[in-house]
């Protein structure tokens, strides 16, 4: 007997009625058809439900893009259990904060990971399975009678850790509401994100909410085929574009940037020959990549959401207008507001300020209302939307001339200098402007004269002989002066998450905005 189709892991067997031997998802170790996937998430699901887990128990899924995951991520579901996806490379200390604190009676680790070095010590009450039990991906699925799945619409079904500037991450509660409203909001776009005829690379990692959802939970909602890979790889990925004739690419840009590193343009033009989508998200597509990829002859629509979110909120797919820096606007269902739009500090009068667009139609914190924001923050939700259900993301952007949104900074990243808004972007592009700057991060540091000051953290190009004072007094060329860094650190590299952002937590908890003695200004 089908569930009630509130459920997401009733998305695989809606598709197992609709098309039974389509194929589902494509890995290394083989392949599955809806319904070789639905009947092996029934194994899986009866399995848990018979060891004694209950609805609402949490469950840590710490795998990679294997056939494993899917089967397990719907199971957990369809047992009315809650996932908690682990990035597999979390160290003992990462992992056992998320067990410890979302309280996880069992944890489904792939076999071939070994665990972390240094879990044993910590006081987390778990069990881990390795496979074994509960991993029916690889071989044949117990057949039996069909599960009815179990919770559906506001009850809990992923609790997604998401870093905050300071402090342990933070779970965010997204019910079943929240992940198939933002399905369904995303398939009211044109062209359609992903369709029931597409081959989807899956090479964002299915820990995050972006392949988790918009990846895999789109291809269990349109019944498409999902072409797995278990990491990123330039020349593996470009090879399985061909092979398996891939037609949709949900990516990140460090995918875009990579492929185009690569400089064999005539291997970018066959892999992409069949693509007829290529999105990206997570962190802003660098222009050049954007405009190198056009001239391959691909448009890539780039979007902008949050994990709270389930994720996505703007696209430029809303308006088939894709621009440099630009995230479109909301899509569908999705309300979008700036606050305190019309900032007299948002912007400066410097000719040469990237952020000063003749367009400018204000500048606010971007707040949102939907069917696909979240509950709140685990445990008690705190944190969540308003009384009115608007949640205020912490992003600040502001609309051109078209009514197209550009990401400015994160609110929760805003340096104060002598009571002068300064965005750290706008800082970073202008630094990563210089021929010898790779890369570079900038936070604000307490300082007595002014309240804040601007420290950059700069990774330097090959060969470069870069001095401190040097960036700083080429700073001071393109940007006013209370926008200036008045400390220089040069690293050898910055630290990054699993979609290429800079980890602003990371450079915090590495010591990079205590306070230290500052060159004079």
């Amino acid at each position: 007997m089908p569930g009630s189709g509130n459920n997401v892991a009733d998305l695989v067997r809606t598709a197992a009625q609709r098309d039974p031997e389509r194929l589902a998802l494509i890995g290394d170790s083989g392949q599955l058809t809806w319904s070789d996937l639905d009947r092996r998430v029934d194994a899986v699901a009866g399995a848990l439900s018979a060891d004694g887990f209950r609805p609402g128990d949490r469950v840590a899924l710490r795998m990679a893009n294997t056939l494993s995951f899917p089967v397990a991520y719907f199971a957990i579901l369809r047992a009315g259990l809650v996932v908690v996806p682990v990035n597999p490379a979390y160290t003992a200390r990462e992992l056992g904060h998320i067990l410890s604190d979302s309280g996880a009676r069992l944890m489904l680790s792939a076999a071939e990971l070994p665990e972390p070095a240094g879990l044993e010590n910590h006081p987390v009450d778990i069990d881990i399975s390795y496979g074994i039990s509960y991993d029916s991906a690889d071989g044949d699925a117990t057949l039996g009678t069909e599960l009815d799945s179990i919770g559906a619409d506001e009850d809990l079904a992923v609790l997604m850790y998401t870093s905050g500037t300071t402090g342990a991450p933070r779970g965010a509660m997204l019910p079943h509401r929240a992940l198939l409203a933002n399905l369904d909001q995303c398939s009211s776009l044109q062209p359609a994100p992903m369709t029931k005829d597409d081959l989807v690379l899956l090479a964002l990692p299915l820990f995050h909410i972006y392949g988790l959802n918009a990846g895999l939970g789109m291809i269990a909602r349109t019944g498409a085929t999902g072409v797995l890979m278990e990491r990123f790889d330039v020349d593996e990925s470009l090879a399985l574009m061909i092979d398996q004739r891939v037609t949709n690419i949900p990516g990140a840009p460090p995918m875009y940037v990579a492929w185009l590193a690569r400089g064999d343009r005539a291997a970018l033009r066959a892999a992409f020959s069949r693509v007829r989508l290529a999105t990206s998200g997570a962190a802003p597509l660098p222009a050049d990549a954007l405009e190198s990829m056009r001239e391959l002859g691909v448009e890539v629509y780039e979007g902008y959401g949050l994990t709270e979110t389930a994720p996505v909120l703007t696209s430029t797919l809303a308006t088939g207008r894709v621009k440099a820096g630009s995230i479109g606007q909301a899509i569908p269902a999705v309300e979008l507001r700036l606050l305190d739009e019309g900032d007299p500090l948002a912007h400066s009068a410097d000719s040469d300020d990237p952020f000063d667009d003749p367009g400018d139609e204000g500048t606010g914190e971007i707040s949102v209302r939907g069917r696909n924001v979240f509950l709140g923050y685990w445990p008690d939700g705190s944190g969540g939307p308003d009384d009115e259900g608007w949640f205020p993301t912490g992003d600040v952007a502001y609309r051109d001339a078209d009514g197209d949104l550009h990401l400015v900074d994160r609110r929760r990243d805003l340096i104060l200098v002598s009571g002068f808004n300064v965005y750290p972007r706008e800082v970073e592009l202008v630094l990563a402007g210089h021929p010898e700057i790779e890369e570079a991060a900038v936070l604000g540091v307490e300082n007595s004269a002014t309240g804040e000051g601007v420290r950059a953290i700069v990774v330097l190009s090959p060969d470069a002989e870069l001095t401190e004072d040097e960036v700083r007094r080429y700073a001071t060329t393109r940007l006013a002066r209370f926008k200036c860094p008045t400390s220089v650190e040069v690293v050898d590299e910055l630290p990054h998450s699993v979609t290429g952002k800079v980890s602003k937590a990371r450079l915090r908890e590495l010591g990079f905005a205590d306070i230290r003695p500052s060159a004079s200004t």
